[in-house]
């Protein structure tokens, strides 16, 4: 069972909201989609899930063209932010909905609802209505209802926004193990990194309409093929700096030099641009050959156990995040450190020439 969009593209208004995309989706596997808002991720999975025609392009289930086929007649299933169940029935009767519909008989409908409430943890739940529930619970319900269709396709457009924090924490935890029971494919729509780094599977970014990259979760993370994939899978963003191979040496301006070794010996001369990610800078030397700038500080937020630090370097803004709590002055000059290991070299077109030590050690 595969989901392949070949060549799909998608036009509003004579504006792109999707450019060609060629993607492959396997049975049984998750897949994020990654970017922020606006970068095209409910357009996409609308597109999937035949919501929507695409202007160029075909969409192929299991081989066969469905590019044309009614979303109703598509074994196609969508969770949306904005949750809904029906609020004058019980739990039982919000999961069953849909296999009335589909005029599955009753005995049927009794065997699936409650194997899907057992799965999704809401067996003592049935006879409650939605607004008795927890939001945690009444998400399940969602899903339960989405679920319990035995679709192939799951389509989840950001369906933990709303939640607060320990009850995304909670489903967060909950959607791998849905998922694995399930066997569908699962599409599962995000603006958050660490989202995608916790729900693991594949993950495809997306920026402007564009699919920049698609693999491995860790993969994408630790390798991004450009520098916009990389800006997309940081939160936040990565920082960025202009740098010259001259020689053996990386030069990173303000006289800060570092050897270039390892696949960067090879590299040309010339100029490049240079990437890392916020957690690898550091306001205090812990290796020999760090590389220092001198910055000033704009703005600090604490999270509890660790500080971020908004910083000016030269007119360009970089974050980082510092372990702990520090007493800093906003304004003050601030010296910041960042081992050369941890840095992604992209030539001038954006893409990657050298992926960071530590990612190619990961």
């Amino acid at each position: 069972m595969t989901l392949e969009l070949r060549g799909v593209s998608k036009l509003v208004e004579g504006k792109t909201h999707i450019h060609p995309t060629d993607l492959t989706l396997e049975r049984g596997t998750m897949n994020v989609l990654l970017g922020p808002t606006l970068s095209g991720k409910t357009s996409l999975m609308r597109l999937m899930a035949g919501l929507d025609a695409p202007t160029t392009g075909q969409v192929f289930w299991d081989g066969k063209d469905v590019t044309g086929q009614r979303v109703q007649d598509r074994k196609v299933a969508m969770v949306y932010q904005q949750f809904i169940n029906y609020p004058s029935m019980s739990v039982y009767e919000n999961i069953a909905s849909p296999l009335r519909l589909m005029g599955v008989d009753r005995a049927e409908i009794d065997r699936r609802v409650r194997e899907t409430a057992a799965m999704m943890k809401l067996t003592p739940m049935l006879e409650r209505k939605p607004l008795e529930l927890s939001g945690g619970q009444q998400q399940r319900c969602a899903l339960a209802r989405a679920l319990v269709k035995n679709a192939g396709l799951v389509l989840l457009d950001e369906p933990l926004a709303n939640l607060d924090y320990k009850l995304r924490e909670e489903m967060r935890v909950e959607i791998p193990r849905i998922f694995e029971a399930s066997g569908a494919i699962f599409v599962y729509a995000t603006t958050e990194p660490e989202e995608a780094l916790l729900l693991g599977g594949h993950v495809a970014t997306l920026w402007e309409g564009r699919v920049t990259q698609f693999g491995l979760t860790p993969d994408v993370y630790r390798k991004p093929v450009d520098a916009t994939t990389a800006r997309v899978f940081s939160d936040p963003p990565m920082n960025f700096l202009q740098i010259a191979k001259t020689g053996a040496k990386l030069m990173f301006g303000e006289g800060q030099s570092a050897p270039a070794t390892g696949s960067l010996r090879d590299l040309p001369d010339g100029r490049y641009t240079a990437g890392f990610r916020p957690n690898h800078l550091e306001i205090a030397r812990h290796a020999a050959d760090a590389l220092e700038f001198n910055t000033s500080l704009l703005v600090t937020e604490l999270t509890g156990s660790e500080t971020f630090v908004h910083l000016d370097h030269d007119g360009e803004r970089w974050v980082g995040l510092i372990h702990g709590i520090h007493d800093l002055s906003l304004g003050m000059p601030l010296k910041v450190y960042l081992e050369p290991r941890h840095v992604y070299v992209f030539g001038e077109d954006g893409a990657l020439v050298a992926p960071a030590a530590y990612a190619l050690a990961a």
